[in-house]
C-alpha cells in the first residue's frame, strides 16, 4: 500500500513539474513532507541551484520545533524560508507542492511564507 501511495504521488509530481519551473526572477518553492518533518527549498531551475532552504530538522530547528504541533512547525518553516528568501532579494516564487495535497502542513507552510512577505 505504501509503495502504491508513493507511486501515485510521483505521478502527480511529474504532472505538476511539467507546468511549474523556477527561473532566476521567480524561483520555485518546493515542499517535501515526511511523517515527522517538513522541508522547504527555493530552487532556480535554469541555473540548477538551491537559493534558500529551511526545515523542521536541524541543529537550531530541532529544539525550537520539538515542542510545536506539526502544522505550527510547518508554518514556522514557511516563515523561515521566506525570511531567507527576502534576505537574498527574492520576493516572488512559484509554489510547488511536490505532489502533496494542498491542505494541512503544506497549506500551513504556504500561509507562513505568505505572511512573512513572500508572494506567490
Amino acid at each position: 500500500m505504501a509503495k502504491k501511495k508513493v507511486e501515485i504521488r510521483m505521478r502527480r509530481k511529474r504532472s505538476i513539474r511539467k507546468k511549474v519551473a523556477g527561473t532566476a526572477e521567480r524561483p520555485r518553492l518546493t515542499v517535501f513532507r515526511s511523517a515527522r518533518h517538513i522541508y522547504a527549498q527555493v530552487i532556480d531551475d535554469v541555473a540548477g541551484k538551491s537559493l534558500a532552504a529551511a526545515s523542521s530538522l536541524g541543529k537550531t530547528a530541532a529544539s525550537e520545533f520539538a515542542k510545536l504541533a506539526k502544522k505550527e512547525a510547518a508554518k514556522k518553516v514557511g516563515e523561515a524560508v521566506a525570511k531567507r528568501c527576502l534576505e537574498a532579494g527574492i520576493t516572488k516564487v512559484v509554489f510547488d507542492r511536490n505532489g502533496f495535497g494542498y491542505h494541512g502542513r503544506v497549506a500551513a507552510l504556504a500561509d507562513g511564507a505568505r505572511e512573512a512577505g513572500l508572494r506567490f
